[in-house]
């Protein structure tokens, strides 16, 4: 276990996360594949993008406006025009970049009226620059932006060409802040997940999962809780992705994904349980599942590719889809930073023919799914990993290696109730016939 777990505080007698080393380390990442690439510059409207580049950061809410911009030219430092008072707020407290941070505004994803100008004064703002650089007929990679901000960055005579491609490439190999800040992140839902599996119980609502680990995970310092999926019963198969406020019932299975930020850097981590009893087809659907998910695990190491993996997964049409493209992210992974779904991608749509190589330094999720033989119950299990020299280490430690049971153990008159049995009490006495008791020799099983 080479990589190490420290305290959330920073303290004078421990290196823990040294910060200026990540900012350092990714703008230096970042400068040597811009250097290297076609463009002259890079403008970043994407906060996570901004945020590697700059090390700045203004909230959660600002994540849907493409209000903020960032700049890094060829061998020069980089510009960040920033909403309101939040430019003097870095030149103030953060020093690395200083009177680089300036004031400036977009539309606001069209909020403004177009009358107003703003679009075309983000154009003059770049084109300034890039004309004191003598960089303004080089193409300038952009990574996410509004239509009318395109449409006068090209009147101001900018070329513009995909940056976001550049950007994936610089995030894809995670320094050893990076990896640090991930793995934290997962310390933190693990201590969501015990505290889950503690509260589940008939009756409580998935909308009440979601509450419980969003408070212990901003209780731990979490900086944004993304999301929750909390799904459970016969909303598991097929699989939503969102929460309701459907309530536990026994027999129940629920399967959790916890998203977060820590630092600016993620979770992907689905958990699956059952509420009070597991029927045998949601065992066997469990087993499977994580059957597959150690398969792919097991395969992980620097020069493997991402179609080496998926070779391993079941084909869409084995688990009831008709091609890869309907059951997309299923049987998935992907790259974890300062997004969720980062490079590289693994999935039987496009890793096949269009393979990544797996290198040292990836942090990425493998997650698999499989539907249970009653048509209805469902697993869902995914686990974080860094890849080391000579294969890779799990850094999501809530336990997974069999389907964990949640809620009171009861007990009847003749000893404790079997926590294996069918959610229909007929189902599991000595009388019943149909051979789909626990224990039976017929019971249901995966078929592929």
């Amino acid at each position: 276990m080479a990589i190490r777990t420290y305290g959330l505080n920073g303290v004078d007698w421990e290196e823990r996360v040294n910060y200026d080393r990540l900012r350092n380390e990714r703008l230096a990442r970042i400068k040597q594949l811009l250097k290297q690439s076609e463009m002259g510059a890079l403008l970043c409207f994407d906060m996570n993008n901004i945020r590697y580049i700059t090390a700045t950061h203004i909230g959660t809410w600002a994540m849907d406006k493409l209000a903020r911009f960032c700049l890094l030219a060829q061998d020069d430092e980089p510009i960040m025009w920033d909403f309101g008072s939040a430019a003097r707020h870095h030149q103030l407290y953060s020093p690395w970049l200083g009177e680089r941070s300036r004031a400036g505004i977009s539309t606001l994803r069209g909020a403004m009226l177009p009358a107003a100008g703003r679009a075309e004064d983000v154009a003059r703002k770049i084109r300034i620059e890039l004309e004191e650089r003598g960089l303004l007929n080089e193409p300038v990679g952009v990574d996410a932006i509004e239509l009318p901000v395109l449409f006068a960055l090209q009147a101001e005579g900018i070329k513009v060409v995909d940056g976001q491609q550049l950007m994936q490439e610089a995030r894809i190999i995670k320094t050893q802040d990076e990896i640090t800040l991930l793995s934290t992140a997962c310390m933190m839902v693990d201590a969501a997940y015990d505290e889950l599996y503690r509260f589940m119980r008939p009756g409580v609502r998935e909308n009440e999962c979601v509450g419980l680990v969003s408070k212990v995970l901003y209780d731990l310092g979490s900086e944004h809780v993304e999301g929750v999926n909390a799904i459970s019963g016969e909303r598991c198969s097929p699989h939503p992705h969102v929460y309701t406020d459907r309530a536990l019932r026994p027999g129940d299975p629920a399967y959790f994904d916890i998203l977060h930020s820590y630092n600016g850097y993620r979770t992907c981590y689905y958990r699956t349980f059952v509420v009070g009893s597991a029927s045998q087809a949601m065992v066997n659907a469990y087993k499977y599942c994580r059957e597959i998910l150690d398969v792919a695990i097991a395969a992980i190491k620097p020069g493997v590719t991402t179609a080496d993996v998926v070779k391993l997964w079941p084909k869409a049409q084995d688990f009831g889809f008709p091609d890869e493209e309907a059951a997309f992210a299923l049987q998935y992974g992907h790259g974890v930073g300062l997004s969720i779904w980062e490079k590289p991608v693994f999935s039987r749509l496009v890793s096949l023919d269009h393979p990544e190589v797996i290198q040292e330094g990836m942090v990425f999720a493998l997650e698999t799914f499989w539907p249970a033989s009653d048509g209805w119950s469902a697993a869902r299990i995914e686990e974080q990993l860094v890849v080391t020299k000579d294969g890779c280490e799990v850094i999501t430690r809530f336990p997974a290696e069999e389907l964990m049971v949640a809620g009171v153990r009861y007990y009847t008159a003749t000893g404790p109730l079997p926590t294996t049995r069918e959610t229909q009490s007929h189902l599991n006495t000595a009388t019943a016939s149909n051979g789909n008791q626990p224990g039976s020799t017929t019971a249901s099983t995966r078929s592929l």
